[in-house]
Parts: C-alpha cells; sequence; structure tokens
C-alpha cells in the first residue's frame, strides 16, 4: 500500500513547551487513523503539521509531497473548534464550503452523507449537538477529499450524535477515503481505526492495530465477584485468582467459563452479590505504557489515583458506568 501521510521525527516547541517531541507515523492510503491521547498531548499540534498551518521540524509529506503543497481539493479538515454562522440553514452552510472549490459535489449528496436531509433547511443554531457536528463534517466533505483530517469530531455531542458520526467516517473509509482523526474516547478508535498511536506528552509512545495492542499490552480480562467466600475458594479455580476485602478476582477467565466459576462458589457454600466481567481495552493499554488513564473529559489521572483491579467505576464515553478503570 501506498502511505497517504508520513511523519518522521516532528517536533515543535512553544517557549519552554514542548509541544511534539520527535513523531513518526505513516497512514496507509484508506485506511483510518485515530491518534489518543488526553488534552495537551500534542494532538492538534500534530494535525496542524500535518495540514501544514504550523512549523515543525522534521519531514512530513502528504501523497507524497509537502503539505502546504497538495492540491487544496485533495483534502478536507475540521478542526476541534469550528462555529459556521448560527442563522444559516444547513443547505446554505454546505452550499457557501462548497463555493470555495472550483468543482465541489452537489450539496443535496453531501446532505445525504452526513443524514441531514430531512433537515437541511433549519438554522444551524436550532439543530442538536449531533447534527450540528454533523453539518460541520459535511463542510470538509463539499470537495470529495482524499484524505479527511478530523480533529476531535465527536467531542460535546450526545451518544446518539456520535454513533452517527461514527457510521458516517466507517462509511467514508469503507469507499476509499483516508481518514485520520484524534480523539481522547479510546472506545471510538478501537472501534474505527485501522492503526491507533498513543500519544502522551507529545511522544508516541505506541502504534499499531488496535487488536495488537491490547493483545500486548492490555492485561488479562478480570471477573470480579463481591461474595462472603473464604480464601480457600481460590484453590478450588482452574484460572488465578485472588480474595481481597470481600472481592474475587479471577483473572483471563473467558465469558462461557464464568458460570464454572459461580458453580464453585455454589459448592463452596458461598453468596455472591454481584458479578462483573471486564475484557481488556485501549485504555488499559494506555494505562499501562504511560500510568495514566483518561478521563471522558479527556483530563488524565494517574495510575495511583485510580482504582482499578478494585471494582471501581469509569465514566464510559455514553455516560454510563461499568466497572474497571476511570475513562
Amino acid at each position: 500500500m501506498t502511505a497517504a501521510v508520513v511523519a518522521e521525527d516532528v517536533r515543535r516547541v512553544y517557549g519552554d513547551t514542548t509541544a511534539l517531541d520527535g513523531v513518526s507515523l505513516a497512514v496507509e492510503e484508506g485506511d483510518v487513523f485515530a491518534l489518543i491521547g488526553p488534552n495537551g498531548a500534542g494532538k492538534t499540534t500534530l494535525v496542524r503539521a500535518l495540514l501544514g498551518t504550523t512549523d515543525a521540524e522534521g519531514d512530513v509529506t502528504v501523497f507524497g509531497t509537502a503539505p502546504q503543497q497538495v492540491e487544496r481539493a485533495r483534502l478536507g479538515s475540521l478542526p476541534q473548534s469550528f462555529d459556521p454562522p448560527a442563522r444559516l440553514t444547513a443547505r446554505e452552510l454546505l452550499d457557501y464550503y462548497g463555493g470555495l472549490y472550483d468543482e465541489a459535489r452537489s450539496v443535496e449528496a453531501v446532505l445525504d452523507d452526513v443524514g441531514l436531509t430531512d433537515d437541511a433547511d433549519t438554522w444551524y443554531e436550532k439543530l442538536s449537538g449531533g447534527q450540528q457536528r454533523r453539518v460541520c463534517v459535511g463542510t470538509a466533505l463539499v470537495n470529495g477529499p482524499d484524505l479527511l483530517v478530523l480533529d476531535e469530531p465527536t467531542t460535546g455531542i450526545d451518544p446518539a450524535g456520535r454513533r452517527a458520526l461514527w457510521r458516517l467516517i466507517e462509511d467514508l473509509a469503507a469507499g476509499g477515503t483516508t481518514v485520520f482523526l484524534t480523539t481522547h474516547y479510546m472506545a471510538e478508535a478501537e472501534r474505527l481505526a485501522d492503526e491507533v498511536g498513543l500519544l502522551a506528552d507529545g511522544k508516541l509512545v505506541a502504534r499499531d492495530s488496535p487488536d495488537a495492542l491490547i493483545a500486548d499490552h492490555g492485561g488479562e480480562s478480570r471477573l470480579v465477584i463481591d461474595t462472603d467466600a473464604e480464601p480457600a475458594i481460590t484453590g478450588d479455580l482452574d484460572y488465578p485468582a485472588e480474595l481481597a476485602d470481600g472481592q474475587l478476582t479471577v483473572y483471563d477467565v473467558p465469558p462461557e467459563e464464568i458460570g464454572e466459576i459461580v458453580a464453585a462458589l455454589d459448592v463452596a457454600g458461598a453468596t455472591y452479590e454481584s458479578i462483573n466481567w471486564t475484557e481488556p481495552d485501549l485504555e488499559d493499554v494506555y494505562l499501562d505504557l504511560t500510568g495514566q488513564a483518561v478521563t471522558a473529559s479527556g483530563e488524565t489521572v494517574s495510575r495511583g489515583e485510580t482504582p482499578l483491579a478494585d471494582g471501581g467505576q469509569r465514566t464510559d464515553w455514553d455516560g454510563s458506568k461499568t466497572g474497571g478503570a476511570d475513562r
């Protein structure tokens, strides 16, 4: 495959702050690449470097040439902060941005892509947060770009709007568009990306497919049971286990074997109040490699501040609660 984007040893310093510290990556044509990191990790600075809108040391090429020299119609980008005129309709906004190109796609086609045909004549300010963000993505699609760069595309929108944008990105990728997106939502990257890069303090600490990163750094699945079982129960199980403070944690249990663990508790005469099984994900990978977890707001908490293995709760991207680490 041919690389659409190549960055080699990219550095950017603002005064005493090193925003990017030797970042190298490549994005193959037709792939979705997700850059993961908390607020302040350097994601937006890297996006600007890839688009040629900020000065940076190192080498960056887009479709084999300097980003400033790429034909403008081949690129589409959506910054994290983008506020189009509120008193224009979705149709008017797409028509306006399409007018900036010599050859633009039809407004109706873009409205269909972003799922706003029925709301095309609604003022932007009257649309929901998810609909507004889809209009913004549409402004980056009016030219039919070969490379679409999205900086935190789903930040601040509701779960339904986020899922709609996920489906749109998946459809674009299926049609051959190369997508480079930044996010602090681990589930988003895990679902969408062919490859992810983990950025921390301006450094790319790892880069691979989600499955490979989870296999290498995610750790084991965990089954956590609140129980009154005696310590001897750990010796009755076929999987590594530990019992502490009324919680039995059993490691690397496949979900189809959970019934066997429960049966062992019954045989031992133990009772239990709750059962929670979690499998490793990109959040575990980021924690393992950086010692930090990323919260739903994009902030970081250190390993010592995050209740991971003791059954604490985390806030998922959609606001629900599940056992495990804090996002």
